[in-house]
């Protein structure tokens, strides 16, 4: 993960100090990481990286859902128990003063990714991408877009990891995905984390191994009360990555518990707040 730290560390140094829609931040614009899926899962590892809200958030893009109560559900593996208290990643936006006039019931967060990823204009993404990398795996359409531009009024947040393009070279799957707004702190390991799942979930889908995940970011930022956090992970000397472990199901058949890092060693948890 020493390539994300690099970014981390560029962005800390050399951003620009601006006032941004959710607060102070140092910005650049244009980076590009890579991770050799082959060499380990890349979670980070110079703190502690949220695994199951990372999986149980993939798994809800996957269901099409956009109901942040259906996260809360896939996330504590309930659906019997009351839920009404607990928080999800999204339950900030669920319940944004921005949002809630738009919003058409109770964890409504809008015509979000997986609302996209699978019916798109009546076009499960998802799906098209499945049968594409099986039937013709060189072709240089296997796109998943979560930008819709007819419906970004529709959204309680619009896509920050916008566009991924799926790519396979000697039985290897690799994606590559632009992401226009990146919160470097707390944001991007996640965000690594999430699509080197799905490439993993894809690529036994259709028969492949893992290859790359390439990460082109856009906007790259550090909110200005993560300056501390950002320091103190920048200290300390990443570890070992853990490998993953899962068996194949149907796509809407997974549970959050299926997946597993296998021998991750991190540093201590580095709490921060989510800015939305």
């Amino acid at each position: 993960m020493k390539n994300y730290l690099n970014a981390l560390k560029y962005c800390y140094d050399n951003g620009d100090f601006v006032k941004s829609r959710a607060g102070n931040v140092k910005k650049s614009f244009g980076y590009q990481m890579r991770f050799n899926l082959q060499e380990g899962f890349p979670a980070v590892t110079t703190k502690k990286l949220a695994w199951k809200a990372t999986v149980s958030e993939l798994l809800w893009f996957l269901e099409g859902s956009n109901d942040e109560r259906r996260l809360a559900e896939i996330l504590y593996e309930d659906k019997k128990n009351n839920l009404k208290e607990k928080k999800t990643i999204w339950t900030q936006n669920a319940n944004a003063e921005y949002w809630k006039a738009k919003s058409k019931f109770d964890g409504d967060v809008g015509r979000i990714y997986g609302v996209q990823w699978r019916n798109f204009g009546g076009v499960d993404q998802i799906e098209k991408i499945i049968e594409g990398l099986k039937k013709n795996p060189d072709s240089r359409r296997h796109i998943l877009t979560a930008w819709n531009p007819v419906e970004l009024d529709e959204m309680s947040l619009p896509p920050c990891h916008a566009f991924s393009q799926f790519y396979v070279s000697k039985n290897k799957l690799s994606c590559q995905l632009y992401q226009r707004s990146c919160d470097m702190f707390l944001g991007v390991p996640f965000n690594i984390a999430s699509y080197s799942i799905l490439i993993h979930i894809l690529a036994k889908e259709c028969g492949y191994e893992v290859g790359e995940f390439v990460h082109s970011l856009g906007d790259f930022h550090i909110y200005e009360e993560h300056f501390e956090q950002v320091k103190i992970q920048l200290t300390r000397e990443p570890k070992k990555l853990p490998t993953l472990k899962f068996k194949q199901k149907k796509i809407n058949e997974y549970k959050t518990s299926d997946f597993q890092l296998i021998n991750y060693e991190h540093h201590p948890k580095i709490v921060a707040s989510m800015n939305v």
